[in-house]
């Protein structure tokens, strides 16, 4: 296996692009009353859920800038454009299967399926741009 150098801080600064993104995407200037609507939830029953959701939210985001990190380095990606396209085949083989699977599985409105894949292909188009150029 090839040996993969990861930095601690631009480990966390992925890791922070990610729950900001997060942060805005689901917040109210965005798509929180999309979201609220799609999963059938109140605004009041989403709040009570946020300590729960930061903290996995905090600890998914450093996993994933980790994993991230090796699939950059094994890539050979060093410019923005080509730590984006990473992020971008990372997200449709994985996550958007993943997240379109389990929408459909559940029944849910396809705009579930947007705005849950939307936010993450966004992450992971900044998270790998980040990686490829700050390693």
């Amino acid at each position: 296996m090839q040996m993969i150098s990861v930095s601690i801080l631009p480990l966390l600064a992925a890791a922070a692009i990610r729950f900001v993104a997060g942060a805005l995407w689901y917040s109210p200037i965005a798509f929180s009353a999309a979201w609220c609507s799609a999963v059938g939830m109140s605004e009041a029953q989403m709040k009570a859920g946020l300590p729960k959701g930061i903290a996995v939210e905090l600890i998914g985001s450093l996993v994933m800038a980790f994993v991230l990190t090796y699939a950059v380095g094994y890539a050979g990606a060093s410019s923005l454009v080509a730590g984006a396209l990473v992020g971008f085949w990372i997200w449709l083989g994985f996550i958007a299967v993943v997240i379109l699977s389990a929408t459909a599985y559940e029944q849910r409105p396809l705009k579930l399926f947007f705005i849950n894949g939307g936010f993450n292909l966004v992450a992971l188009l900044l998270m790998g741009a980040l990686l490829a150029v700050w390693h």
